[in-house]
């Protein structure tokens, strides 16, 4: 497109890189500035989820339709879950879906962030990496989080074990949140999330490790590294603004209940690349297609806030009895995430309690959620088989074990 002006996008992750593709490929000048060395380099080869449950069709149907080739990079299929209930009882999710599929983030060549700047590259997009630009210069805004609303922190591991995926709602392993196991072709991950701020957080890891050890003994584990890393939640009065487009977290752009943000990243950096092309009205777009679910899920947060274990119970039970009726493991999950009347107008009482104003970006109207406070059930001396991992991993360490983040430093 001859006389058009280049676009410049600030932040080279999925939803600047999905951006930067609909867009070169559409013939328009593309330069993507990113702070770090390359695509995924803020991890550490940590597993994440792409939830398939969300929406009535499938994830990687959407982007085979958008012109994303599914193939570069390494996806894991589940259709089987491990659902852990607060008492230890361990249910199955089932599907003839697939409900997750597990990618790998980071700069390894099969990682998802890999796979999105080669088709970035191959669509003929400029990449500059280490490449500090001022916000003022960028056309679409696709950087990662600036404050923190929730941690996470996990052990990568070694281990003979099949390949499997657990998830567990238990309010002491993980405060208001979750813990996962995930081995995938004889690599594994045990993640807490945090979301209360919590003194020696490096605790809640140790004593989630040590319960899926007791309760799945046939796993197998040599430590590798320890990961981790935050959420940063906000609700934006505008996602354009001064003719910028605030895509993925700049946006606000995820699940606040369980943190999912991959699908939305890359689904916002697309109608953004479409409105600059003519193709659609981003801000209309991203409040008919993404907004009703992120509101959805802030109802979600708010609610799961109020409950703890025993609430946790009782889900895991509707969620088994409703598979149990329709003979499908993700009906009942679907309906949780799905927008309602009802969830859309508990959402405008409840989010002056669930949002606080941020000063430093009151032109754009954005509202965060903060990172809440430890409760007074969070303080806990951690048991003699949580002392031995930290003990195994202090070994590990010692030997040159690497830590991507630093214990109880929220920034």
């Amino acid at each position: 497109m001859a006389g058009e002006n280049p676009i410049t996008i600030m932040g080279a992750g999925l939803s600047g890189l999905a951006a930067a593709t609909i867009l070169a490929r559409a013939g328009r000048e593309v330069h993507v500035h990113d702070v770090r060395a390359d695509s995924g380099a803020r991890f550490d080869g940590d597993f994440q989820a792409l939830e398939n449950w969300s929406y009535p069709f499938d994830f990687f149907d959407q982007l085979k339709e958008w012109g994303f080739d599914t193939s570069e990079f390494k996806a894991s299929e589940f259709s089987l879950v491990d659902l852990i209930h607060p008492d230890d009882e361990i249910s199955q999710a089932k599907t003839d879906g697939v409900a997750y599929r597990i990618v790998e983030r980071g700069t390894s060549s099969h990682t998802i962030d890999q796979g999105f700047k080669r088709m970035a590259l191959k669509a003929g997009a400029q990449l500059h990496y280490n490449s500090k630009i001022d916000i003022g210069d960028a056309d679409v805004v696709a950087c990662g989080p600036k404050n923190t609303s929730a941690v996470a922190y996990g052990e990568i591991f070694h281990t003979k074990h099949e390949n499997i995926i657990a998830f567990q709602l238990n309010d002491k392993l993980a405060p208001g949140a979750y813990s996962y196991l995930i081995v995938i072709d004889g690599v594994g991950l045990i993640c807490t999330c945090l979301w209360r701020k919590q003194k020696k957080s490096e605790r809640f890891l140790n004593e989630t490790i040590a319960w899926y050890q007791h309760h799945y003994p046939n796993i197998d584990m040599e430590p590798v590294k320890r990961v981790g890393g935050k959420g940063d939640f906000t609700i934006n009065k505008h996602y354009k603004i001064d003719g910028k487009y605030y895509v993925g977290e700049s946006g606000g752009l995820q699940d606040f209940m369980w943190g999912f943000g991959m699908r939305m990243a890359i689904w916002s950096g697309v109608l953004a690349a479409k409105d600059i092309l003519g193709q659609g009205n981003y801000e209309k777009d991203v409040r008919k297609q993404l907004l009703p679910y992120v509101r959805t899920s802030v109802t979600n947060r708010w609610l799961m806030n109020r409950v703890g274990n025993r609430t946790f119970k009782r889900m895991c039970r509707q969620w088994m009895k409703d598979q149990k009726k329709s003979g499908e493991g993700l009906r009942w999950i679907s309906k949780l995430f799905r927008p309602t009347i009802l969830k859309t107008t508990l959402f405008y009482f409840i989010q002056p309690f669930m949002l606080e104003k941020d000063k430093t970006a009151m032109s754009r109207g954005v509202r965060r959620m903060p990172f809440r406070k430890a409760k007074p059930r969070d303080m806990w001396e951690p048991s003699e088989d949580a002392m031995s991992v930290k003990k195994r991993w202090d070994d590990h360490r010692k030997k040159g074990g690497h830590v991507s983040f630093q214990e109880d430093n929220s920034s």
